[in-house]
């Protein structure tokens, strides 16, 4: 039997809190006999959401206070001590739990993963990695939005990481790493895309194939594609709304008469596979790379599935022992 692992679930984080982080955990204990979840929360409103159920593999830890989307930051660190993000952070800090997931506050996330756990050696902040539908399979991004500007050094870390999580939880042998610019000529871009792609190009421990532009990200090609946060999530919402939009024309378009009705039935069995793939759910979960433990974020707005997924995100990082492999690919370029 695989050895146990134990997952802090910050239960009162996002959008729909216990609606949505209670029936996950549920959920992705029956498909994990392997797994243990400790729920950190409010005691009470957890036991009665939980309406009587009982598991072996459960625990909840008593937390007073809840961090919204709308606190800064760094209350996390002072107002807000025992909210029930930052107890979950302290439990890994205590090596009391191999990982966390949460759908709050990405700032007070960041904020208490790098005063909280400290980052790896080399890495000055960490950054957001989050996994995209291409044409074959998915590839990796980052930063999503951890860091609004980055050096070139800083996005040389960035593939690093990526790649090395590449290797160990995919089995990619020489993850292709790419950097998203304005052009895919070696000319273009400015200075600090240019001296990032020198950096990694020079690396040979990785697989450096070039620069991409916005509207190839779902030919995919890569592996790992990285940029600065502010143009991480700027695309990613930029794709994210295209596809809401072109989702929901089509609907508009299949309901408009009694002819579109009758082709969306011939039609509904190819509509539902390509929205399969492109549902955010099965994506969700962001990965805070660099630091010295496990952290994935939930989208705020995840529902029970998407949290899931989060949660499951988590499982395989800390099976997968990706931290570890992040250090080695660190250490090669430090020595």
């Amino acid at each position: 039997m695989a050895s146990s692992v134990r997952i802090a679930i910050d239960s009162m984080g996002g959008d729909h809190g216990l609606r949505a982080t209670l029936p996950a955990a549920l959920q992705i204990l029956t498909k994990h006999q392997q797994l243990e979840l400790v729920l950190v929360g409010d005691e009470a409103r957890i036991r009665e959401n939980l309406a009587g159920t009982n598991h072996d593999r459960l625990s909840i830890k008593h937390s007073s206070q809840i961090l919204t989307m709308g606190d800064k930051p760094s209350a996390i660190l002072r107002q807000k001590t025992d909210s029930s993000m930052r107890v979950a952070i302290d439990l890994l800090a205590a090596k009391e739990v191999d990982a966390v997931v949460s759908a709050g506050n990405t700032g007070a996330l960041m904020t208490a993963g790098c005063f909280v756990l400290n980052t790896l050696p080399g890495i000055e902040r960490p950054a957001i990695c989050k996994a995209m539908p291409v044409t074959e399979g998915c590839g990796y991004v980052l930063d999503l939005g951890a860091n609004v500007d980055s050096s070139a050094s800083q996005l040389h870390r960035f593939a690093q990481m990526a790649s090395a999580r590449c290797r160990v939880l995919h089995q990619v042998d020489q993850p292709r790493v790419a950097l998203l610019n304005i052009g895919a000529e070696a000319i273009k871009g400015n200075e600090q895309v240019k001296l990032a792609a020198e950096l990694i190009a020079a690396d040979e421990h990785l697989n450096y194939i070039g620069f991409i532009e916005a509207n190839a990200l779902f030919d995919g090609g890569f592996d790992v594609l990285v940029c600065d946060g502010f143009v991480g999530n700027v695309a990613l919402k930029a794709c994210e709304g295209t596809a809401k939009h072109i989702a929901s024309l089509i609907k508009q378009e299949l309901g408009r008469n009694w002819r579109s009705k009758l082709w969306a039935g011939f039609a509904l069995p190819v509509l539902t596979r390509i929205f399969k793939k492109l549902d955010p759910k099965q994506y969700n979960g962001a990965s805070f790379l660099g630091l010295k433990g496990v952290v994935v974020k939930g989208h705020g707005n995840s529902n029970v599935e998407g949290f899931a997924c989060a949660i499951e995100q988590a499982l395989f990082e800390v099976e997968g022992n990706m931290l570890a492999a992040i250090e080695q690919q660190l250490a090669l370029s430090i020595n």
